[in-house]
Order: C-alpha cells, then structure tokens, then sequence
C-alpha cells in the first residue's frame, strides 16, 4: 500500500490530484476555525459534559470533526448532503419519474446530483434554523442567554451555517473531479480523523497518567489490540462477499457452438454498508435532541436519555440501561434489512439473467432462481448485520465498563474509515492502471 501511495506521487497527473486534495483539505480546516458570529462557541462543549447528551452531540462532533462542538460556519459539515443523499436514493426507488431520470445514463444521474444539492440546501437551511431558534434563549447565542435576540442575529447564524455547509459539498464536488475521487467521503474521512487527537488525549489521561511504566505499557497494548482489532474487523466486514456463479446459454455460430461463458454475482456481506449504523444512531438520538430543544428536565426525560444514549450502556451501576442497546441491535437489524430490499431487487437480477440466456447451476430461470437469491441475500444480510452490531458496540461496551466520555470516535467512525480508505485506495489504483496502459500503448 505505501508502495502505491509512492508511485502514485511519481506520477505527474496523479500527484497533482493528491495536492489538489491535501490543499481542499487544509481549506477546510481553516475553515473549521472561523466562528458563526454572535454564537457562544461553549455552548455545545458545556452540552457535551452532559451524560444525557453526549451520543447526540458526541456523533454530530464526530461526523464535523469537532466543528460543530466548536459552532464553527462548518458545524453542520456534510451530514444534510449524506441525508440528502440517502432521500434521493429511496425516492429513485419509491417514484417511478426519478427512476426513469435515473436510468438516463450520465445526463439522468447529473439531474439527480442538482436535486440532491438542492435537498442539501433545504436540509441545511432547516437544521440551523431548528438549532438557532430551538436553542435561542438556552446560551445558543452570546449576551442572551433569556432570550430577546435580535432576528437579524438569528438569520447571521443561519445563514452563515448553512453556507458552511453548501461549500463543503462544493468542496467534496472539486475533490471528485479534480482531486483522487469520493470527495465527499473524503471529506467525511477527514473530519473523523481530525477528532483522534483528542480522543486519544483522553485515553491517555483514563489508563496512562500518572500510572507506572508497567502498567502503562500493559494498557497501551491492550488499546492498541481492540483498536487493531476493530480495524481488522471492519476491513473482512467491508471486503467479505458471497460470488453466485452463473453459466451462460451456448449460442450457435454458423456450424458451432459457441459458449457466452460464466460469471459471478457478487453479493456483499454488508449489502447496506454503515446505513443501517447511520440511521439507528439517528432515530436513537432523535429524541434527545427533540428534549433538548424543547429544554425539557425531569426524571422522565432523565431515564428516557439514559436508555436511549449509548453513553450509559454497560455501565456496572446502572445495569438497567442498557436494554437501549438491544433496541439499538434490533434497529441496526432492520434498517440493514429495509434498506438492501429497496437496493437489491431479486426478481430484477433473475428477470434479466434470463433475457440473458443466464442461470445459476442448479437452479431453473424465473422465480425459482428470484427466490433462491432472496434465501441467499436473508442469510448474509444477517451476518453482516451482526458484524455491524460488534464493531459498532465494542467500543461502546468498553467505554460503559471503564466510564470512559468524551469519546467521539466509534465502531461506526472505524467503519466509515476503513470503508473510504479502501476506496480511496482502489480509486489511485486504477488511476495507476490506466496511467501505465497509455504509457505502454504510446511506447
């Protein structure tokens, strides 16, 4: 891998994508500590001391890479294009109109990418309005703490969020087509990583200060084997597939027969990829979000956050707890069946085998082999489900048992990571493979 990184830097064109990247990246970072004006910039740090809600606010920090604990013009990062995404993405499925644009070829997907900036302005613009207006009168915004703030205040910081927000997509658009590709995911990346520092601050100040040598040395390499093995998880979880063989109907040519060949389908074992994680954090945190805006603080409130804030799971004192994570389990599950059944139909992959002349050894064209790729697609999508569970709960088992906070970094961060690196990867190199086919066709 290192060796590939070195190549690619030898090479001209390839180099300076990687420099255009380097160079947005460091933008954005910049850009990350310029403040939204008359905004108290403590005002979501002191929030994220609050147990109830550091889950919320501890994977919004996460997904921003601490921008938006630090209400930065970048707070809400790229998460309203991710959800923009993601609509789009069913509503190709569920409206017949946006799926006939959709099989346009590249002029259908370019329509589908405006919408989607589109829906990403909207989201954006109705996100900073909910925290501005939700917030205000809580400390949202500096020197009115009781309410009473100035509307031309109000609509700054809305503005000035949701513009943030609009330049990071335009960001993440300029590192796919002049940079190495999947630029928003990049910039998803780098934001992720740029919590580590302090992250890992904070391990080193629950297990490493003021211990003695031996101890530290014990609990460093401890660390160092469940983050390894978390990386090492998410990569066979990540690359893991199950190959459907496929033969092909001999055709006749002239006086032979000639054979169409085989080939496989591919089916992942992690169809939904990090979805199913996305959306159960989001409809777990959903209501905390909704009581903080709403100011609310009771007991009521007290044992619904805890339930429902991973923060408070497998924590020795409150056993009682952690039934949120089996709603968690139950939700990661469901969404990771919902969505690989709007993504993956069946019936279309058997209906176009057989216009094909293809079939799947052993099994008749038509229904039966839709039915078999159902079978097949059920059994792996619960296995990959459960690999999700794991990577996204060991962190969270081990910080409920060791009272770790503050922690942003997850199984789902590790996922993400893992998922876009491998990509990235990949992406230099092809780049790679088709720079030295021209060099071999032009020698």
């Amino acid at each position: 891998m290192l060796q590939m990184v070195i190549n690619a830097f030898k090479v001209k064109d390839i180099r300076k994508k990687l420099l255009f990247t380097l160079l947005m990246l460091v933008v954005i970072r910049i850009g990350s500590l310029i403040q939204v004006p008359g905004v108290n910039k403590d005002f979501f740090k002191n929030l994220f001391d609050n147990i109830q809600a550091q889950d919320a606010v501890g994977w919004l920090s996460s997904m921003t890479g601490g921008s938006f604990e630090q209400m930065s013009i970048l707070a809400l990062s790229i998460t309203p294009y991710i959800t923009s995404s993601i609509i789009m993405e069913l509503l190709t499925i569920a409206i017949p109109p946006l799926e006939e644009i959709q099989k346009e070829g590249a002029d259908g997907r370019k329509k589908i990418a405006e919408y989607t900036r589109y829906v990403t302005v909207i989201l954006a613009l109705l996100e900073s309005s909910a925290m501005a207006v939700g917030f205000n009168g809580q400390g949202f915004f500096s020197g009115y703490e009781n309410g009473g703030t100035p509307v031309f205040v109000i609509i700054v910081a809305i503005f000035a969020m949701t513009a943030g927000s609009a330049f990071l997509m335009w960001i993440g658009e300029r590192i796919t087509e002049s940079g190495v590709g999947n630029g928003i995911s990049i910039v998803l990346l780098f934001n992720i990583i740029s919590s580590l520092p302090n992250d890992f601050y904070t391990l080193y100040e629950k297990f490493l200060k003021n211990n003695n040598i031996t101890v530290m040395i014990i609990y460093a390499i401890a660390i160092g084997i469940v983050i390894l093995g978390i990386i090492a998880l998410s990569v066979i979880l990540e690359d893991a597939r199950r190959d459907i063989n496929v033969q092909y109907a001999s055709r006749i040519a002239g006086r032979a027969s000639v054979s169409n060949g085989a080939s496989v389908i591919p089916l992942k074992v992690n169809t939904a990829g990090v979805i199913p994680v996305i959306f159960a954090s989001s409809i777990m945190s959903l209501p905390l979000i909704i009581l903080q805006f709403l100011d609310v603080r009771n007991t009521i409130f007290n044992v619904i956050a805890s339930v429902l804030n991973s923060g408070s799971w497998f924590r020795p004192e409150y056993p009682v707890y952690s039934i949120g994570c089996a709603i968690y389990v139950f939700l990661v599950i469901f969404f990771a069946y919902f969505y690989t059944s709007i993504t993956f139909n069946p019936n279309e992959v058997a209906s176009n085998l057989k216009k094909d002349g293809g079939f799947i050894p052993g099994i008749r064209p038509g229904k039966e082999t839709a039915d078999y790729l159902t079978r097949i697609l059920n059994y792996i999508i619960f296995i990959g489900a459960v690999g999700l569970c794991i990577v996204a709960l060991i962190p969270i088992i081990i910080s409920g048992i060791f009272n770790i906070s503050r922690i942003s970094f997850s199984g789902t961060s590790l996922l993400i990571v893992v998922g876009v690196v491998l990509e990235t990867l990949q992406q230099i190199k092809s780049q790679l493979v088709v720079r030295n086919y021209r060099d071999f066709l032009s020698a």
